[in-house]
């Protein structure tokens, strides 16, 4: 017999109230039936609602409304004296109750996802009075669940990784989905996973998602990357459950299991033999299919006959080797070298050293070329030295160069005239010979630095340089003289033996065994009655004072001829002169005035005649020459000088003037 839609929904229905039946005990259905709701004060018959708990399939989705239940009084005789009242959650809005049979239906489609059970109120009304029958009742309508969700994996999709060459049952990542369905009931919340793609790398325990290495030695450097597919399967897995899937993607990460290798088992490699020291030869590298720190590398010339000549060092970006010169090369000392090179890797994994050894040789053969190089003089710098009395034309030194090559050709050589400006040095284009051109003088340049240029005969283009330092020798040909101009002054009030100045000299010669000056006064001066020479000793000589009483008025000025004789051979010899200023000094001695001369007034010229004499100059404004007014002013003054008086300043046109 064929069923509607509507009769198999009811079926259902009665099936999942039979199971609800089936699991209560007869006597939990008889305390059902016979508990009591309501006593009044007065003693009446025990009433008591009369249904069964209710139950309602969740996603119903018939056209008619679902029953769900019925509510019933043991006081309703079924004459429709009785009416049902339903209030509380969903009340009317969801579920509807028949009045007069307590019939319950649900109108809509229910989600126990959304809501689980709901709370409801029972009243039993009389009709005509509208009064309960019945205390007002509270039971639940509890929403069945039916397997209408899949299981989800709210974190995927994952990605994990896991060393390469890991053993079988490494634990990879976990996995976890979730079922919205009740947990409690059934098995629609009961998951199970199981792998659909990734087989036979990986494997996942069906019960917790974990995910595991299957086979063992899996390969990075073989494939790196896997792309898993996990499947979520509720009602434990079985036919007619729900199912979820996401992705895994597992790479291998590396781990130090290849040892490096070089592609080739010997280079060659050409070099000039004028690359300077310091020059990249050649780069190396040994492969190394590892990655990151795994495949860094130490390389090392671990023998050969260039094991002092050149070195090997690493290249952090790239991991090449970079073999460079230490030593200057020579190819008419050695064509070739020959290096045996190691490269190994910094960190080996233990685990597989077994394997044979991580590292690697090759060989490196190194062919040096001969090259066209510049003559190369015998000695990097020639000091040399003559005398500045030498005579032009002298020999000073030879220089010499030669070609390093095989062809040994002759040189030829010139001096570099920006080093030799004023031409003081010639050189013998054939034989190195350099001589003086120009007379010389150590007190004008003590030093000649020259350079000089070696070309070869063949071949112009190559020129060497060797460099000459030429030191002159001194010869005494400075006379001595004095170290400053000195200005020496001597107070009226000295006394006799008073050192009035000490003196020193200088002498541009540089004797080797240093200077020894000798002081006295020339013969002219040496019985003066004024002043006395001593000499030292020690290169300096004190002028002394050999009498007392020295007047500006008798004279202001001495002029004292110092002779000075030097210690060289032949020693040479200055007069030189020393001034010597007659001053007014105070009590201590110390000079205040040495140039104006004091002129004072006779005794019988007073005060307002000497003014009178100076107004006849100052004012006479028509005179031609005020000059000459002035110059017989002072003409005047002279004559009546006397030795002694009063004293008076009077400035006069810039002379100054004392009564």
């Amino acid at each position: 017999m064929k069923l509607g839609k509507v009769e198999f929904c009811h079926f259902l229905q009665l099936i999942a109230l039979f199971l609800c039946f089936s699991g209560m005990s007869q006597a939990e259905l008889s305390r059902s039936r016979s508990k009591p709701f309501f006593q009044s004060g007065r003693s009446r018959t025990k009433r008591s609602w009369v249904w069964n708990q209710f139950f309602v399939l969740e996603e119903y989705m018939g056209s008619d409304p679902l029953y769900v239940g019925k509510l019933h009084s043991d006081v309703d005789k079924g004459d429709g004296s009785i009416k049902y009242i339903l209030s509380g959650e969903g009340a009317s809005s969801i579920f509807i109750i028949d009045e007069n049979t307590g019939d319950i239906h649900a109108t809509k489609r229910l989600d126990r996802e959304e809501q689980a059970y709901y709370t409801l109120r029972a009243q039993a009304l009389d009709r005509l009075t509208n009064k309960p029958v019945e205390p007002e009742s509270e039971f639940v309508i509890k929403i069945q669940d039916i397997n209408d969700n899949e299981p989800k994996f709210l974190d995927g999709p994952y990605t994990a990784g896991v060393p390469e060459m890991s053993p079988v049952g490494t634990s990879v990542v976990q996995v976890t989905a979730t079922d919205a369905d009740d947990p409690t009931y059934g098995n629609s919340a009961r998951v199970v996973y199981s792998i659909l793609q990734g087989q036979p790398y990986f494997s996942v325990e069906p019960k917790t998602g974990v995910i595991k290495t299957a086979l063992p030695n899996m390969d990075r450097e073989a494939k790196d990357q896997y792309l898993l597919v996990i499947q979520a399967k509720d009602m434990v897995g079985q036919n007619g459950g729900l199912s979820g899937t996401t992705s895994v993607t597992v790479t291998l990460t590396d781990v130090n299991d290849n040892p490096p290798r070089f592609p080739r088992r010997s280079y060659q490699y050409n070099v000039p033999e004028s690359l300077p020291v310091a020059s990249v030869v050649a780069r190396i590298k040994a492969a190394d299919a590892d990655i990151g720190a795994n495949a860094e590398m130490e390389y090392k010339i671990v023998d050969g006959d260039g094991l002092g000549v050149f070195k090997i060092s690493v290249d952090k970006d790239t991991q090449e080797g970079i073999i460079t010169i230490q030593k200057e090369l020579d190819f008419e000392a050695k064509t070739s070298y020959t290096l045996r090179i190691e490269a190994a890797n910094k960190d080996a994994d233990p685990r597989f050293l077994s394997l044979g050894p991580f590292s690697d040789t090759t060989t490196v053969k190194i062919i040096v070329e001969d090259v066209d190089e510049p003559p190369v003089f015998s000695s990097p710098l020639y000091p040399m030295e003559v005398s500045e009395a030498t005579q032009v034309g002298n020999i000073i030194g030879t220089v010499a160069a030669h070609d390093p090559d095989s062809s040994n050709s002759p040189v030829r050589y010139s001096i570099d005239r920006n080093t030799d400006l004023e031409r003081y040095f010639n050189i013998d284009a054939n034989s190195g010979v350099i001589t003086t051109a120009k007379s010389l003088d150590r007190e004008t340049n003590a030093i000649h630095n020259i350079t000089v240029l070696a070309m070869e005969s063949q071949n112009p283009s190559q020129v060497g340089r060797g460099y000459v330092a030429i030191t002159i020798l001194d010869i005494n040909d400075n006379a001595p003289e004095f170290a400053m101009d000195y200005e020496t002054t001597v107070c009226e009030n000295a006394q006799p033996g008073q050192v009035i100045q000490k003196i020193s000299a200088v002498d541009k010669d540089e004797p080797s065994n240093g200077h020894q000056f000798y002081f006295s006064l020339t013969t002219d001066a040496s019985n003066n009655h004024n002043f006395s020479l001593k000499d030292n000793k020690d290169n300096t000589a004190s002028i002394l004072t050999r009498r007392n009483g020295f007047r500006r008025q008798e004279q202001s000025v001495y002029y004292l001829p110092v002779f000075i004789v030097d210690s060289g051979s032949p020693s040479l010899s200055s007069t030189n002169t020393l001034t010597i200023r007659v001053c007014d000094c105070d009590a201590d001695g110390i000079a205040q005035t040495c140039n104006a001369e004091a002129y004072v007034l006779p005794a019988g010229l007073s005060t307002g005649a000497l003014i009178a004499i100076l107004a006849c100059g100052l004012l006479c404004k028509s005179c031609q020459n005020n000059n000459n007014v002035l110059q017989l002013s002072y003409f005047l003054l002279h004559f009546f000088v006397v030795p002694f008086g009063e004293s008076v300043n009077i400035p006069l046109d810039g002379v100054l003037l004392t009564k």
